[in-house]
């Protein structure tokens, strides 16, 4: 019993001792002052990671992510605005890489695509139950007129 609790003990230091080099943060960046660090995090935050898609560039650990961080964190250090650096991203990589992008003609469907979905939903739903609503009066009806019948 005792050489079982030794075994699972030297294990579980060997799973520890092996997840060490993935404890380190994303990507570690030297920052000014604490100032510096939450304007990164917010632009990061706002910046759409274009492998993953669903997540932005503060929490993508995609290579493409990494190295966007590293130009959004040089641009900084060069003195551009937050909006000068989302123009820069936009304008390589179109209003996708915004994860609020601006109401343009060529946004609608991002805009307004998920509530023409969302209405054409609830028109099936409300037409399939309509119908299923009119069948049972239907078959009820002819029930009916079967049993005064008998």
């Amino acid at each position: 019993m005792m050489r079982r609790r030794a075994c699972l003990l030297a294990l579980l230091v060997l799973v520890q001792v092996a997840c060490v080099p993935f404890a380190h943060a994303i990507d570690p960046l030297e920052f000014k002052d604490r100032a510096e660090e939450q304007r990164f995090q917010k632009l990061t935050r706002e910046l759409r990671c274009l492998v993953c898609q669903n997540q932005d560039l503060a929490d993508s650990d995609a290579l493409l992510a990494k190295d966007l961080r590293r130009e959004v964190f040089e641009m900084m250090r060069a003195g551009k605005s937050d909006g000068e650096i989302k123009a820069f991203m936009t304008q390589r990589y179109g209003d996708f890489v915004l994860y609020n992008p601006p109401v343009q003609a060529n946004t609608w469907v991002l805009w307004f695509g998920p509530l023409v979905v969302l209405l054409l939903g609830a028109a099936v739903v409300v037409r399939v139950v309509r119908r299923r609503a009119g069948s049972a009066t239907d078959t009820n009806d002819t029930t009916a007129a079967g049993v005064d019948e008998v």
